[in-house]
């Protein structure tokens, strides 16, 4: 049994289809990089996995049980964690009271009390390598501090699937390198399957996905491990805005960075 199931996803706003009849299956333990052109589709899909929108059609199970209609503050406890794009904390609160709050609100919810949610804040603080601010407001950090603290929040609710949502963007090679294998470790260590998207940071495709889906005009236009895919003369049409070059293709993609 797959641990998430996507049938036939469709998503409307008035005229415009979003996303266009998707399918696909996420295994427990993968690490699986969505990709595509601005306006793919790609960030609906993620709003529709994690219960911000309702699909118009088709179905959506995790761990086999039906969640098309749940909303996200129920798909949370379920085993769903995210990270956004653009950090939101509660930002007069410490560091360790926000990553507190996805342990108080994840699949331990109504299980752990606040001091266990600190703890567990504490451990995830550590991990991700901001332990010298954990009492410092959360507004006060960097922009990659506050990314960081946000991953910390997304493993304090010990999902079992986590999608993160342009967690290397505006990062420079160094950092983007540093946090691919920081994914790799907690994929690992935490057991669980991670979904990451990525807009054009092929560095990043390539040192952390074992399978991308590329989306282009809201449908699925690859599924493959991620060599293939990438190498796929579609993709790279997508990409460059013409068919390829086969001795030119894969310098260019790589510039788009």
């Amino acid at each position: 049994m797959s641990l998430l199931r996507l049938e036939n996803i469709t998503k409307r706003f008035g005229g415009l289809i979003a996303v266009d009849k998707v399918s696909l299956e996420i295994e427990a333990g993968e690490v699986i990089g969505i990709v595509g052109p601005n306006g793919s589709g790609k960030t609906t899909l993620f709003n529709i996995i994690s219960g911000v929108y309702s699909p118009d059609e088709g179905n959506i199970t995790f761990e086999g049980k039906d969640i098309t209609k749940l909303p996200a503050h129920k798909r949370a406890p379920l085993g769903l964690g995210r990270t956004f794009q653009i950090p939101r904390p509660f930002s007069s609160a410490s560091v360790r009271e926000n990553v507190a709050i996805g342990a108080m609100f994840g699949t331990l919810s109504g299980q752990v009390s606040v001091d266990d949610s600190l703890k567990i804040a504490d451990r995830y603080i550590e991990l991700v390598g901001i332990e010298t601010q954990k009492n410092k407001e959360s507004g006060s950090l960097t922009p990659v501090e506050k990314k960081l603290m946000e991953i910390a929040r997304a493993l304090a609710m010990k999902p079992k699937l986590l999608l993160m949502d342009e967690a290397m963007a505006g990062m420079n090679p160094k950092d983007i390198d540093h946090m691919v294998q920081f994914i790799k470790r907690i994929k690992e260590e935490e057991e669980i399957a991670i979904v990451a998207m990525v807009e054009h940071i092929m560095r990043a495709v390539v040192g952390l996905a074992e399978r991308v889906i590329v989306m282009n005009f809201g449908a699925k236009l690859v599924d493959a491990k991620t060599e293939k895919a990438l190498a796929d003369p579609r993709v790279v049409e997508v990409y460059l805005g013409h068919p390829p070059d086969e001795s030119k293709w894969k310098s260019e993609i790589w510039k788009k960075e």
